[in-house]
Order: structure tokens, then C-alpha cells, then sequence
């Protein structure tokens, strides 16, 4: 591979370059914790692996800074594992491919996991230095952050001895933030039989939409796919009766969905007067066709105009099959799961009064996926108000049950209030302002970030996060600044070097 051993600084993109050999998406975590372990293991450092597959590893301070005290480096080993339409990638097993375009890294066709390999290529540089000056360092790495934060959640925290944790999994160079959303993933499930009808198979689907992070980039009113499927088949059932096939999109629930698809068995067509089953094949066939061919074509057409400088990319699929006989979901219940996909709140439901254009509270419909006898969507619910957050899962959770669905939450956590007095925070504005005679912007996010449980977990903890620059995180379009990434390295170097 070794596609990134001309870049600087050299030690960070060779550990990238490692980390990225290793597949490495939520819930497929395994060999990569089971690598930071070898790490360890092999320099002799102090390390704990948990049951989850978490890992803290120890580094002793360098010479002179003994009797400083203690800094937790923080960060989470999964990524959003997603990539293009056309890309054959086994992301399950297989590594990246990288790219380097000017001062872009990126990967070919999937995203890059920057978020968050940064932070464990940070530490792994830090922690094999033996140059570097600084306190005993607690590097703190989490499985599953992309999908409720379970690793930290399930994290033992009593062998660990900081008092101050910088987290390292921010997008944004110059950017310290200090506060974020809390969240929870909120699964509709929706319960079905199938029976076997005949009808006509067809395909549509919406594809070209961004996507992205349903926290940083939810003010940007992108189209999520999910939603906009479920209009589409809505509109399709107002003049056809159509039977669900399947139901497909999103990757992630914290993911903006930029597709979404469904196969449906069109059974019946309303002439003016009542509902007209199938009397002559061809007749039905082309007045079938025709219909759900304009509606295709209607509905694109607004939405290009509606997501005009916010997402212009959308297309709608449609294909046209033969008639069958095949098991499909009666029209009935497929009519309430459309309707349920349809009426689903979805984006920003509230900014913030205390901090203009800060989003308070929003949702994004991230995944939808069928089994042998469920319709799921998973959810993922924000705010940076307890009470806000609660009240749109009891939304979520009347809806459901108003179409017949069940939910279940999970992945629940808190978030993470701004403190007025940091002085973490105030020593690494300091540094920051006399290495680049500047101000760096102190501000609160809508995403969540991994400090809220561990202040929950450790009261009185000094938490800030950093990061690189990194654009279109979760998606395969994902890129990192290479040389952004060396100057908050230089920079982590310094703030290490004076606490």
C-alpha cells in the first residue's frame, strides 16, 4: 500500500495508512482493537481491553513531567463504513483504497474514516515517540461512537486517573468545541405477513442526493432519501393499488440517507370510478405504466426545484416488469407503512434561543430495511434540551403507534453543557493565540460528541475536542486536509508540551 509515506507528518499517515489497511466499521471492530492491543503490547505499555473491544493504553510522562498532571487523549476506532453505488469494496473485509488529490486524502469510492482515525493515528504516534514531552497520557479509544456511542457508554472509567480530556473527534480546524446535542436512536419496526399476489413489478428509487451527517450538516436541508421515497410511493398510491416487495435505504442513522429503493407489485388502478382490478393484461399494463411513469416524472421535477442550492442532484429510478405472482405485503398494510414513511418528522425541529444558528433539536430517518417479517426504520433523535429530546420520542412513538408499529429506543446519551469555567479550555485558547496570533471559535454543535458520558461518568472532568480539517464526513465523498491534519498535530504537540 504505503500511498501516504511522502506525507508529513510522517509518523500520523504512516498509522493512518495501518489503520486503514483494517476494516474498521461500527460493529465490525474486532481486528482493530485487537491491533492497538499488539501495540501495546509490543512497546510494553500499560493497556486494558474491555469485553466491548474498548481500549485504554497508558504512556508514562517523558522526563521532567512527572509531576504533571495526568491528559486524556480521547477518540473512537469504528467508522461510518459506506461507499458509492458502483464500488465492489467488501468493506466487512476489505481495507481502503487511498487517494491523494493536492491537499486531499480521500478513498476510492467508500468513505475514508477520518472520523474518527485521525485521533487513534494521533495517539499512536504520540504514544511510539520518544521525543515528544508530556504528562502521563491516557489514550482512550471507543468501539461503536457512529451508532449510539455503545463503547463509551459501556466503558469502565475507574482505572482512569485524568482529570482533563481532549477529544479528538472534531472536523474543523480552530474550531474548540465545548458543548453538544444529546441523542438516541429511536427503531420503528413495523410487523408483517406476506401473501402471494399478482400484479405487476416495479422498481423506483431516489438516488444522487448528498447525504452527510444528519448533526453538523442537518441545517443544510439536504433531501433524505427515506422520506422522499415514502412521498413517492404515496403519490404512486393514489390512483394504483400497490403491494410492498421491499424496502431499502441509508446506511447509517446518524447518516443523511442520499438513496433509498423499493420493489412494489402494482395490483389494481383506480378508472374514475372505483377500483379496477386486472380484466385485460395489456390494457392494465400500459395504463399502469403510464401513471407511474408520470408520477415519476412530476415528482422529480419539484423536487429539483425544491432542493434548488441545497441538493440538486436528485434522480428517481423507475423499471417496469412483467406480471407475476409473487409473496408481497397486502395493500392495506403496505398502504400504512407508506403512509407511516410519508408523515415521519424529519430534519430541524427547533434552533436554538440561547445560541443563534445553533440547531436545538432534529431528527434524521437514516436506515430502512426490511426482514422476513418487519419493516424497520432507524431513527436518530437530537437535542441539546433533555426535555426537548424526550418529547419528539414520545412523538415518534404516538406515530408509530397510530400505523400500527412498534419502537424501541436505544443508544441514549447525554449531552454535554458548556462550562463557563475551563481551564483546559482557557490554557488551549492560549497556546493557540500565541502559535497562530489568533483567536480560535469556542462553540457548541448539534452532534453529539463522546465528552457528555464521560463528564456523566467522571463529574467535575475539563473536556474540549479538536480536530483537523475533514469535509463530507460519512459519505464516500469523505476528505481529510492533509495539511490541516499536520498543523493540529503540531499544535496537540505544543498544548502537550505546556500543560
Amino acid at each position: 500500500m504505503d500511498i501516504l509515506k511522502d506525507l508529513k507528518p510522517a509518523d500520523v499517515f504512516y498509522y493512518f495508512e495501518e489503520i486503514c489497511k483494517i476494516p474498521h466499521g461500527s460493529g465490525n471492530t474486532g481486528e482493530i482493537s485487537n491491533y492497538l492491543v499488539r501495540f501495546a503490547k509490543e512497546r510494553n505499555l500499560e493497556h486494558y481491553q474491555d469485553e466491548l473491544g474498548n481500549v485504554i493504553i497508558v504512556k508514562e510522562a517523558s522526563p521532567g513531567y512527572e509531576d504533571h498532571e495526568p491528559v486524556m487523549l480521547q477518540g473512537h476506532m469504528d467508522m461510518v463504513a459506506v461507499k458509492s453505488p458502483e464500488t465492489l469494496t467488501d468493506m466487512e473485509k476489505e481495507g481502503l483504497k487511498l487517494k491523494v488529490q493536492g491537499d486531499r486524502l480521500m478513498a476510492e469510492g467508500t468513505s475514508l474514516g477520518g472520523d474518527d482515525g485521525i485521533a487513534i493515528a494521533y495517539g499512536l504516534a504520540l504514544l511510539d515517540g520518544e521525543s515528544y514531552k508530556h504528562p502521563l497520557i491516557e489514550l482512550v479509544i471507543t468501539v461503536d461512537e457512529e451508532v449510539g456511542m455503545n463503547g463509551a457508554r459501556g466503558l469502565d472509567t475507574s482505572v482512569l486517573k485524568a482529570k482533563r480530556l481532549i477529544n479528538l473527534d472534531s472536523e474543523e480546524e480552530g474550531i474548540f468545541l465545548s458543548g453538544c446535542a444529546g441523542g438516541a436512536r429511536v427503531n420503528v419496526n413495523f410487523p408483517f405477513e406476506k401473501k402471494e399476489k399478482k400484479g405487476f413489478l416495479c422498481e423506483v428509487g431516489i438516488r444522487g442526493l448528498q447525504g452527510g451527517h444528519s448533526g453538523e450538516e442537518i441545517h443544510r436541508e439536504r433531501g433524505n432519501a427515506i422520506s422522499l421515497l415514502g412521498r413517492l410511493l404515496s403519490h404512486m398510491g393514489k390512483e394504483l393499488e400497490i403491494c410492498v416487495v421491499n424496502l431499502k435505504g441509508g446506511v447509517a442513522d446518524n447518516a443523511i440517507p442520499s438513496f433509498a429503493k423499493a420493489e412494489i407489485l402494482v395490483t389494481a388502478y383506480e378508472d374514475g370510478s372505483g377500483t379496477t382490478t386486472i380484466v385485460s393484461d395489456s390494457v392494465f399494463e400500459k395504463e399502469c405504466r403510464k401513471r407511474l411513469m408520470e408520477t415519476c416524472q412530476r415528482l422529480e421535477k419539484e423536487l429539483l426545484e425544491e432542493l434548488t442550492d441545497k441538493d440538486e442532484g436528485v434522480k428517481i429510478d423507475f423499471s417496469f416488469n412483467e406480471m407475476r405472482k409473487m409473496e408481497a405485503i397486502g395493500e392495506a398494510l403496505s398502504r400504512r407503512i407508506i403512509y407511516l414513511l410519508y408523515t415521519l418528522p424529519n430534519g430541524v425541529q427547533a434552533m436554538s434561543s440561547a445560541m443563534p444558528g445553533l440547531v436545538e433539536t432534529s431528527l434524521n430517518p437514516g436506515i430502512l430495511s426490511m426482514s422476513e417479517d418487519e419493516v424497520h426504520v432507524g431513527i436518530s433523535v437530537r437535542s441539546s434540551l433533555e426535555s426537548a429530546k424526550e418529547a419528539l420520542i414520545e412523538k415518534l412513538k404516538a406515530l408509530a403507534a397510530l400505523a400500527g408499529a412498534k419502537t424501541e429506543v436505544s443508544g441514549e446519551y447525554p449531552g454535554w453543557a458548556y462550562r463557563r469555567e475551563s481551564p483546559l479550555r482557557d490554557k488551549m485558547v492560549e497556546i493557540y493565540k500565541e502559535t497562530y496570533q489568533k483567536e480560535p471559535e469556542v462553540r457548541a454543535i448539534h452532534a453529539g460528541v463522546e465528552c457528555g458520558l464521560f463528564i456523566h461518568k467522571m463529574p467535575g472532568l475539563d473536556c474540549i475536542s479538536i480536530g483537523p480539517d475533514m469535509k463530507n464526513i460519512h459519505t464516500a465523498e469523505e476528505e481529510l486536509s492533509i495539511s490541516s491534519a499536520g498543523r493540529v498535530w503540531e499544535y496537540l504537540l505544543k498544548v502537550l508540551e505546556v500543560l
